[in-house]
């Protein structure tokens, strides 16, 4: 029996908006399934249609995401009306997965005015096509480092997703559903958004201002306001890495004061936690982007590739050089 519930009043002349989901193959599951049920919930708390959908994927066929399940497409690569939504689903390997006969459809419809969005690292293929020149932006933050070396010319941010003219971008995960109902709440209203939200039981939409990752307590378990300052300036320090000394004198403290407070909450010293940020991220640009080994080493604070090499062995147990070549990168193309 079907539960009564209660209808959101929306005035909404015309036909409704079509969504055009382009799924790129090992595409995220979770970040494709959330904006859409975002919609399709949309439409019924509404009790009419106001969003439709069709996914598309280079080729037509079946695409299949990065869980394995597949999905039978609606079709190619298609010919859109200006009014389509176009919502690019990336996931793993979106280097790959951005052909240029899918940047070329991009520009194309760009061009047309259509208004054109990426999830999860999606975002890479519209940065590939030259859409977010000039823009601002967001993708996972996982890809985050190798995407800003890679595209300086991009205004990235750490945001849950951002909204940036006829440009859009989330990072994945749930961060769809904050965008999707963002975009619905423009279109109809908030209080079809928040119904939306209690349907998908998400107690509080996230806005542009709401950064993905968990805040330096979290995610370290400590919560000491001195300790969480440090390690954020050194992860804003990749590039130039900060001495310890500087570091606490920042902070207001003695040198003694703070390789205590790391040995006491982290079981290392400042140094040995910076130097793991540092090969964290190198390892990241090695895995994720065609940068040399020498510009890696540089992009993180190594100015002596040598010691790059030999630091990075001592923690990984491999060498940078075999690292890149087991993702498939060879240091020939990457050199370039």
């Amino acid at each position: 029996m079907e539960i009564e519930r209660q209808k959101v009043e929306v005035v909404s002349p015309g036909k409704p908006r079509r969504f055009v989901f382009v799924l790129l193959p090992d595409f995220t599951l979770l970040s494709f399934a959330a904006g859409l049920e975002a919609l399709r919930l949309a439409n019924r708390m509404a009790g009419r249609e106001l969003y439709t959908w069709v996914l598309a994927g280079e080729g037509g066929g079946i695409m299949r995401c990065s869980a394995g399940t597949e999905f039978h497409l609606d079709s190619d690569l298609p010919e859109l009306g200006r009014d389509d939504t176009v919502v690019v689903c990336g996931g793993l390997n979106v280097q790959a997965a951005t052909t240029k006969r899918l940047m070329n459809w991009l520009r194309r419809e760009a061009r047309q005015g259509v208004r054109l969005g990426g999830i999860c690292t999606a975002s890479y293929a519209l940065a590939r096509a030259g859409l977010l020149d000039g823009k601002r932006a967001t993708i996972h933050w996982e890809n985050h480092d190798s995407f800003a070396e890679e595209f300086e010319e991009v205004s990235l941010t750490r945001s849950v997703f951002v909204i940036d003219g006829n440009r859009f971008s989330s990072a994945g995960g749930t961060s769809s559903i904050d965008l999707m109902l963002t975009l619905v709440a423009s279109d109809h209203g908030e209080e079809l958004a928040n119904a939306v939200a209690d349907q998908l039981i998400y107690s509080s939409i996230r806005t542009d201002q709401d950064t993905q990752r968990l805040s330096v307590p979290t995610r370290i378990g400590v919560r000491h306001p001195k300790l969480a300052e440090v390690i954020h300036k050194m992860e804003d320090h990749i590039e130039e890495p900060i001495s310890p000394a500087a570091l606490a004198q920042e902070v207001g403290m003695s040198t003694r004061q703070l390789e205590r407070l790391f040995r006491r909450y982290l079981d290392r010293s400042p140094k040995r936690y910076y130097m793991e940020l540092r090969l964290e991220r190198a390892r990241n640009l090695l895995m994720q982007t065609d940068m040399s080994v020498i510009n890696v080493a540089l992009a993180c604070g190594f100015t002596s590739p040598s010691h790059f090499s030999k630091c990075y062995r001592a923690h990984y147990a491999t060498t940078p050089y075999r690292e890149r070549g087991s993702h498939g990168v060879p240091e020939d193309r990457a050199a370039r």
